[in-house]
């Protein structure tokens, strides 16, 4: 069985999955779901084969719910694609599950039965104003229910401060707000800000608070700013930069392979 043995002990490179619209959801494009299961596929062997440690199989959509409610023909498609990554790859790729925007239980579900290490919660604590709704967090339901299924062995890598998750209302520093998803169970925080001066000024105030958490990064990486970011946070969620054509693009081994030459420098 898999587990997230990377998570904290060497820089962790997390490959993007972009999934196209599911079966489900509004957007969905009939006939679309083989290809769709392919093209992760192809990209979660690319990640590998460049070095990477693993991927976030992602939902993406042009709108969202806001809880946990979650069509099961969209669970099923993203167990099928989850199970197909998970058998493609070799046992120390780590597998996660993003059903966005905050179906965290069904994700938790989904990498349980299917094979993954992890997923990423986009909201674990708190809540966040979001252009589909406000999307609040249930910490109580989200654990009660990775008991229930017996998840513990599936990671928790909990937004603090993201492109999908800013404290609504102000009142908490990210560092306040890393500590409380500690406190009720993530495994990992993951935060990202487009000035890297700001994002340094985040890790380093994540980590006065909340010594010994993994901070993984949340995007706004790429092959320029790698090697600066990443000697500050022990992992990066990677997209943009590693697919052919940018976002939404089938990932390029040859973009990971010279990501990786760059992030393992800093681990000589």
């Amino acid at each position: 069985m898999r587990s997230f043995e990377t998570l904290g002990r060497r820089k962790a490179v997390l490959g993007m999955i972009h999934l196209q619209p599911l079966p489900g959801t509004p957007f969905h494009r009939e006939g679309s779901f083989e290809q769709i299961l392919h093209t992760a596929v192809a990209s979660a062997r690319a990640l590998e084969d460049g070095g990477a440690d693993g991927c976030l199989i992602q939902t993406v959509d042009r709108v969202y719910g806001t809880g946990e409610e979650c069509d099961p023909a969209r669970i099923a498609a993203i167990s099928l694609i989850t199970r197909a990554v998970t058998e493609a790859t070799g046992p120390a790729f780590q597998v996660g599950v993003q059903l966005m925007r905050n179906a965290v239980q069904a994700s938790l579900a989904v990498a349980k039965v299917a094979g993954g290490t992890f997923v990423r919660a986009g909201a674990i604590v708190g809540a966040t104003l979001t252009s589909h709704g406000m999307v609040e967090a249930d910490p109580l339901a989200v654990m009660d229910y990775r008991k229930k299924i017996d998840a513990w062995d599936v990671k928790i890598i909990a937004e603090v401060e993201s492109m999908h998750f800013t404290w609504f209302g102000g009142g908490k520093t990210v560092a306040q707000v890393a500590q409380a998803a500690r406190q009720v169970g993530a495994d990992a925080v993951s935060l990202c800000h487009e000035d890297e001066t700001r994002m340094l000024e985040m890790i380093a105030a994540v980590r006065a608070a909340a010594p010994g958490l993994p901070i993984i990064l949340a995007g706004h990486t790429h092959h320029g700013n790698a090697a600066r970011l990443l000697a500050a946070a022990d992992g990066a969620f990677v997209g943009t930069c590693l697919e052919r054509g940018g976002w939404g693009g089938q990932i390029d081994a040859g973009k990971v392979t010279a990501y990786m030459e760059i992030v393992r420098g800093l681990e000589s």
